[in-house]
């Protein structure tokens, strides 16, 4: 599955829902674009956590942010509930394509969707390390036909 102008919820297989805060809005009125990649890298790294196992603090693995892109539709603002959808779009050895999309509650139509790359690194090296099987079993959940 790729990108889709119009993305809608049945294409993702994850959601959380996520608050929008007073300060996430900017002069504009609206959430500021820079927020948009802080719920992508809650919904990526809340399931890693929860579903995968990661250990962000004492683990040997962790993923580094490799590319990144966000495609905005309409605005966001304080106070809605974000509900955040995920699934994986390619899956390597060390390396993982996350797609998402950002829906306010409730409705069917994306508000921004975009992608993350994240690179499985060793802590100390930061060179990259195959992904730990438990993450890989979580991420593989997410895993949706190209």
């Amino acid at each position: 599955m790729a990108l889709q102008e119009h993305e809608t919820r049945d294409r993702f297989k994850h959601f959380l829902a996520i608050p929008t805060r007073w300060m996430d809005n900017d002069i504009y009125g609206h959430v500021n674009n820079v927020v948009y990649y802080s719920y992508f890298d809650t919904v990526i790294n809340h399931y890693l956590i929860a579903a995968g196992g990661l250990d962000i603090a004492d683990g040997p693995v962790v993923g580094i942010a490799a590319e990144s892109l966000c495609r905005f539709r309409r605005e966001l603002s304080f106070p809605q509930i974000v509900e955040a959808g995920l699934r994986v779009a390619h899956l390597g050895t060390s390396s993982v394509r996350y797609e998402i999309g950002l829906f306010v509650l409730g409705e069917n139509e994306a508000c921004a969707g975009g992608y993350f790359v994240h690179v499985f690194v060793d802590r100390n090296s930061r060179r990259p390390v195959p992904i730990p099987d438990t993450i890989r079993a979580a991420l593989t959940r997410l895993q949706v036909s190209v």
